[in-house]
């Protein structure tokens, strides 16, 4: 019973009725193993109504519903991904000036014989490594980490790859104190003229100046049930209405989805994830995440660099990019 109610507490608001037809699909499977009877075709027609019922909910989501799913507790991480994505990873630790922030991963990897250096932000998986993360929101500590991994990397000339997972850097006064803020500007000075090519994914939550600290590269990706935003719907609800109650008006005005970046030129590409999101099958969600890596890591390493770098300057140079529309005057004579 408790088993249960667990998996009830892993469906979202919005997928009440997946989970009555899923509950149905184990109920079947358990007839069949425990009476030896076949079911085989009654699970088969269930499985299907399941498939189609997912594809309907998935395909009409609301700003809200999309970040509800970028945070779902059983969604892959930068740790998942790296369990499954490199042949080998080899963890590098520390920012040599305060201690070593596990918020931030980082180290040399392989991923399809590819060399590279693998930076990414983890929340962790239980409530004792999200602890030690200090659930996903790095300290200063961990964009130093972050910057010496790059100034390796290119020493090395070893492309960067960034995975970007966090609500945002963490808030306290310690770390202000330790300069937050200043570490997450530098990095942002650096990574825009690091002299090799850099490869950024947000596979979940991609909140303020904690993502962008990782965030600056040649060519930016998002999974396609992430979100990057300035500040938590939350947070901008607090702030503009004094109400967090109206997260969900705050999430529709941000724009802040996958297809809403996208239109808005602030991200180059949607990378796909499995019918129903990354958490429904890490497998495959880590092998759309490949490809999409190795594509984009061959594209930037046959540039040269003087162009790879003209590139990085004029496309942060467009962000923010708007037209003016003059109107006539009324009446004029």
């Amino acid at each position: 019973m408790a088993q249960r109610a667990a998996s009830s507490s892993q469906y979202l608001p919005f997928e009440e009725s997946l989970r009555e037809i899923e509950e149905k699909i184990g109920q079947l499977n358990d007839i069949q193993k425990t009476h030896k009877v076949d079911m085989l075709l009654e699970i088969e027609s269930m499985n299907t109504k399941r498939e189609k019922l997912l594809e309907e909910i998935y395909s009409k989501l609301n700003s809200w519903e999309r970040i509800q799913v970028a945070r779902h507790q059983k969604r892959p991480q930068t740790m998942d991904y790296i369990e499954r994505l490199c042949e080998d990873f080899i963890e590098l630790h520390g920012d040599r000036a305060f201690r070593d922030d596990r918020a931030i991963v980082s180290g040399f990897a392989t991923i399809e014989g590819r060399r590279m250096m693998l930076i990414g932000q983890h929340k962790g998986r239980d409530v004792y490594e999200r602890s030690a993360c200090n659930f996903g929101s790095p300290q200063p500590e961990g964009y130093r980490k972050a910057l010496w991994k790059m100034r390796l990397a290119e020493k090395y000339r070893l492309p960067v790859v960034c995975l970007i997972d966090t609500k945002g850097a963490a808030p306290a006064v310690e770390a202000e104190e330790r300069g937050q803020s200043r570490a997450i500007a530098y990095n942002l000075m650096v990574m825009s003229g690091l002299k090799v090519p850099i490869v950024c994914a947000v596979i979940g939550e991609g909140g303020s100046g904690g993502a962008l600290g990782i965030g600056v590269g040649d060519h930016l990706m998002i999974q396609e049930f992430a979100y990057f935003s300035v500040i938590s719907p939350e947070g901008c609800a607090s702030i503009l209405w004094k109400d967090a109650a109206k997260k969900e008006e705050a999430a529709r005005a941000l724009k802040i989805t996958a297809p809403e970046l996208k239109e808005l030129g602030i991200m180059d590409e949607i990378v796909q994830e499995p019918l129903g999101g990354a958490h429904r099958d890490p497998e495959k969600a880590a092998e759309l995440l490949k490809d999409a890596i190795v594509r984009n890591y061959d594209a930037l390493l046959r540039l040269p660099l003087d162009e790879l770098l003209e590139r990085r300057y004029r496309k942060i140079r467009s962000y923010g990019k708007y037209r003016e529309r003059v109107l006539e005057a009324v009446g004029a004579s």
